[in-house]
């Protein structure tokens, strides 16, 4: 076993992870962040297999799930129910062709919402069970929009919360759970096609009070609330992007009342989103870094990472277990785990990293992907208050000036390689707080490429 093994082999049973209890909930000591039920922070670092529950037999599910935990990913979108747009096959059936309802509504060849087939729940109940087991939080779609809101249309808002009643009833005992509605859901803005959406989260919560609920909306950028009707709902804010995190990330982390903020879908690793030119917009790794550093240095309680063969499960998906991505993404997790994150705070007036810094860039042109990503220089940044711990994210590379001030004294100076999780110290460290420091990095890291880490703490 590897150390890398050894280091996560602490996962064990009943929602419980390195003494970790679930269901996560919003923290009583910081309304920004996720808690478990000890009031421990969590951190979000999840992968996002839609297919998981339709498209793997058991076996299969269990080599996953397992994969995973060992890789220190906490968290998983996984839809209950799958058709044709996340890969599932056209009757939404399970491999071995267990239908998820008995009957169809009349003049239509939507299933009855009401008519849940015991067979196919039972099943889903294990892939959950399974996943909790690992100490992974399950955020199940109930009924997700890009494949079946014609289906919750054909049923109406009755069916639609009665549905959600039964899922309430079936679920509100399995410790980890999040609901997230939606999926690409570009028409919330129509009252009817949020209503019946709405409706069924309403179900939800008629019967289960234990899990927080929230719901990803339209492409290309958008965050939960953006939707005022499902604030009395969403206990979680999904933060929804295409383009630079941060900007997205701080939109969400800027609402009044304050609510958690995660970044629920960007690029995914090996896909292009599109680009016409057939360029690499989205699935480099370098790209997914800037990603993930950008929005744990925005405020986010954590975030979900994709991959174009794992949410689907397409052939060949095995030999993709241990991509750059996700082995970066754990680098990503261990830096800011072992430190305060939950303390940070944002530097949005740029009173820290004070020049340097970049431009901020919140939505370029769909296509012009300089800007979104290859040329984005922004330097994200945070700070704890009591100036204990400050963090810059470089994309670029370049020199920064920082307020030494902003930090107790001494302070420890390292660059972190976020490629390699490896640290650098950076000469004549520990320093002074006082006055104005720069600090440029020491070339291309272990990949070849420009981004670095900043660390500097008080140790």
């Amino acid at each position: 076993m590897s150390q890398f093994q050894v280091f996560f082999a602490g996962f064990f049973l009943c929602g419980a992870v390195y003494g970790a209890s679930f269901p996560v909930k919003i923290s009583g000591a910081n309304p920004r962040i996720l808690a478990d039920q000890n009031d421990a922070p969590f951190l979000v670092a999840g992968d996002s297999p839609h297919a998981l529950i339709v498209n793997l037999s058991r076996r299969d599910a269990a080599s996953y799930l397992a994969d995973r935990a060992a890789r220190g990913i906490n968290s998983l979108w996984v839809h209950l129910l799958c058709v044709r747009p996340v890969e599932g096959r056209a009757d939404a059936s399970l491999l071995n062709g267990t239908r998820p309802f008995t009957n169809t509504i009349a003049d239509t060849r939507s299933y009855d919402l009401t008519t849940p087939n015991e067979s196919y729940f039972a099943h889903a109940d294990e892939v959950i069970r399974m996943a909790g087991a690992k100490g992974i939080v399950v955020m199940l779609n109930p009924l997700e929009t890009a494949g079946f809101l014609r289906t919750a249309l054909d049923n109406g808002s009755a069916r639609c919360r009665a549905y959600g009643r039964y899922l309430g009833a079936r679920y509100k005992d399995f410790p980890n759970l999040v609901w997230l509605h939606g999926n690409d859901f570009q028409k919330w803005s129509v009252a009817t096609n949020d209503a019946v959406i709405t409706s069924v989260a309403l179900g939800i919560k008629d019967q289960d009070t234990n899990h927080l609920q929230t719901i990803e909306l339209n492409y290309q950028a958008s965050c939960s609330l953006d939707d005022a009707n499902w604030a009395p709902i969403v206990g979680l804010n999904l933060a929804y992007t295409y383009y630079a995190t941060y900007a997205q990330v701080l939109q969400g982390y800027n609402r009044t009342p304050k609510v958690p903020v995660f970044m629920g879908e960007a690029n995914f690793e090996y896909e292009t989103n599109g680009v016409a030119d057939g360029a690499e917009d989205g699935g480099s790794p370098h790209i997914l870094r800037m990603q993930e550093y950008w929005t744990m240095l925005s405020g986010a309680t954590g975030q979900l990472y994709g991959h174009k063969y794992i949410w689907r499960f397409l052939p060949g998906w095995e030999g993709y277990l241990d991509t750059p991505g996700v082995v970066q993404l754990g680098y990503m997790k261990a830096l800011f785990g072992a430190r305060k994150w939950y303390d940070l705070a944002p530097d949005q007036t740029h009173a820290f990293v004070t020049a340097g810094y970049g431009s901020f860039i919140s939505a370029p042109p769909r296509h012009d992907v300089v800007q979104r990503f290859a040329g984005n220089d922004y330097v994200s940044a945070a700070l704890t208050p009591d100036g204990s711990l400050g963090i810059a994210y470089l994309p670029q590379g370049g020199t920064i000036t920082v307020a030494m001030t902003r930090l107790r004294n001494p302070v420890t100076a390292r660059w972190f390689d976020p490629s390699a999780n490896r640290f650098a110290d950076i000469a004549g460290s520990p320093f002074s707080n006082a006055g104005a420091r720069q600090f440029t990095p020491p070339g291309k890291n272990n990949a070849g490429e420009p981004d670095w880490v900043l660390v500097l703490e008080t140790k």
